[in-house]
């Protein structure tokens, strides 16, 4: 059975810097490109990063690029997401998806085959 865990949401100020985690099981990791979504209440999910199976190539949304960081750890089989300079309209609940490799890296929730619970991050302004 396939399970995503994130952790490490919570409440910041704007200016500042959150991690978020996510911790997978029941799958071989190291096959799997990995991404991070993100949803704001009324709002649909969309796409912040992601990365290859291999740590090699990362995409970002342009509103985030400069400011978060995409990493992953594939022998532990966690996957990160670093965020700095927060900003309010980054609030969300913050989810992490696992994509069987393929040519391409995901940018659409329809693409991610497994999903975590999610993580509610609150930047206060």
């Amino acid at each position: 059975q396939v399970q995503l865990v994130e952790s490490g949401g919570g409440l910041v100020q704007a200016g500042g810097s959150l991690r978020v985690s996510c911790a997978a099981s029941g799958l071989t990791f190291s096959w799997f490109s990995m991404g991070w979504f993100r949803q704001a209440p009324g709002k649909e999910r969309e796409f912040v990063a992601t990365i290859s199976s291999n740590g090699e190539y990362t995409d970002y949304r342009d509103s985030v690029k400069g400011r978060f960081t995409i990493s992953r750890d594939n022998a532990k089989n966690l996957v990160y997401l670093q965020m700095n300079s927060l900003k309010a309209e980054d609030t969300a609940v913050y989810y992490c998806g696992a994509r069987y490799t393929r040519a391409t890296l995901g940018l659409r929730t329809p693409e991610y085959d497994y999903w975590g619970q999610g993580a509610l991050v609150t930047v206060s302004s």
